[in-house]
């Protein structure tokens, strides 16, 4: 009997870092692993997503008091570190209510080896074996550039990340990046061997992803045989950085006809509305909300845009490539350049920079597609090549 593994996400919302571990977790159940999906609140857009063969588990919420206890006896003599970043801050990570609950899953089940995604995620994982004092191999993975969310402009429990990481990483026994830019500013920022960091491109093309692909159109205008479509997924917030490519399309569509589905829903709905009215654009911009499937509308628009100011991995390129779809792409830190070889399967574009975005959507338009190049590029952010580096370091045939 195959061991059994957990994968700990902090819910199944529909974001990249969720779309990833899910499909990673269908991967390794298909292979024959007993697999559990911890998740802090198991709600969320992916919650029907899951695949079969995938045991969902709930971690309790204890509260924000019995979770800072629990962190404070998991420390031992590391207890300074937590002090001001945890045991007195005014709000506790929301991760660290459901420490106790993790410590009593390790306990009751364990599980060969726990995977866990995210920095607050990461750390309760390292405390929770801390406790639980059980034999476990523990993998953390990071999936965006943790100096972006450690900036002076941010919450103060956010600049504290880096000092934990810092003080707990180096207990993990493996530590993984989605990209060769996130490793790199991980190790710079927290003081890391940068050989510590392996580099695991996340899990994008699944067994099921040729069936997604080949769903109906999620929307009218990508079968309606009008003017080409661009195509831009995502939540509709500031990181992504849409009123640059709003400004973007507005330009493109005075010299050509066009039209631009944004898929994603967000807290910037109502202002990126409004300046698509300003702009003039409103009739050929489409915001209609979450796509459950967004790998449909890839197969069927002209052009895939994204215009984010950072991305740990940039996972809508590589299922865009995959479906056969153009893409252009800010050259944002850090996994488009990745993704895209430089330039060679995708434009590329400084962030911000609408006369730039507008020229390169233009060219990509005018370009002869090599759909058969653009497959075979995708195809290779599999689960399948994701499951294999993952259990090299899960499951080493040395331990």
């Amino acid at each position: 009997m195959r061991p059994r593994l957990a994968l700990l996400l902090l819910s199944l919302s529909a974001g990249g870092v969720e779309r990833a571990t899910v499909r990673l977790a269908g991967e390794l159940a298909r292979r024959g692993f007993a697999v559990d999906l911890l998740v802090c609140r198991p709600r969320g857009e992916l919650r029907d997503a899951v695949p079969p063969g995938v045991r969902v588990v709930p971690l309790a919420d204890a509260g924000t008091v019995r979770g800072r206890l629990a962190a404070l006896r998991a420390a031992g003599r590391a207890w300074p570190a937590l002090l001001r970043p945890v045991l007195l801050a005014l709000h506790a990570s929301r991760a660290l209510r459901h420490l106790p609950a993790l410590v009593r899953y390790l306990q009751a089940e364990r599980p060969a080896a726990l995977l866990s995604a995210k920095t607050p995620v990461n750390l309760m994982a390292l405390w929770a074996r801390r406790r639980a004092g059980v034999p476990l191999r523990l993998v953390v993975s990071e999936r965006v550039q943790l100096s972006a969310i450690a900036t002076a402009d941010r919450p103060a429990k956010r600049s504290a990340l880096p000092r934990l990481a810092a003080r707990f990483y180096p207990e993990a026994d493996a530590i993984v990046t989605v990209s060769g830019g996130v490793a790199d500013d991980l190790a710079a920022l927290i003081g890391l061997d940068r050989a510590r960091v392996t580099v695991i491109y996340n899990a994008v093309v699944d067994a099921a992803f040729a069936g997604r692909a080949a769903q109906p159109a999620p929307h009218p205008w990508l079968e309606d045989g009008g003017a080409p479509v661009l195509l831009a997924v995502g939540r509709l917030h500031r990181d992504k950085d849409y009123p640059t490519l709003l400004r973007a399309f507005a330009r493109l569509r005075r010299q050509r006809p066009v039209r631009l589905l944004v898929l994603g829903e967000g807290p910037q709905r109502a202002e990126l509305q409004a300046l698509a009215d300003r702009l003039g654009i409103g009739d050929a911009v489409a915001m209609p909300g979450f796509c459950a499937n967004p790998m449909a509308a890839m197969a069927r628009a002209a052009v895939l845009a994204l215009t984010s100011r950072s991305e740990g991995f940039g996972n809508v390129l590589a299922e865009a490539l995959a479906c056969g779809c153009p893409v252009v792409s800010t050259d944002c830190p850090s996994g488009p350049r990745e993704i895209l070889d430089g330039g060679r399967y995708g434009r590329l574009t400084p962030v911000g920079d609408a006369d730039a975005l507008a020229a390169a959507l233009a060219a990509t338009l005018d370009a002869p597609v090599d759909r058969v190049a653009l497959r075979a590029r995708g195809s290779l952010f599999s689960a399948d090549r994701a499951a294999d580096a993952y259990l090299a370091l899960l499951l080493p045939a040395d331990a």
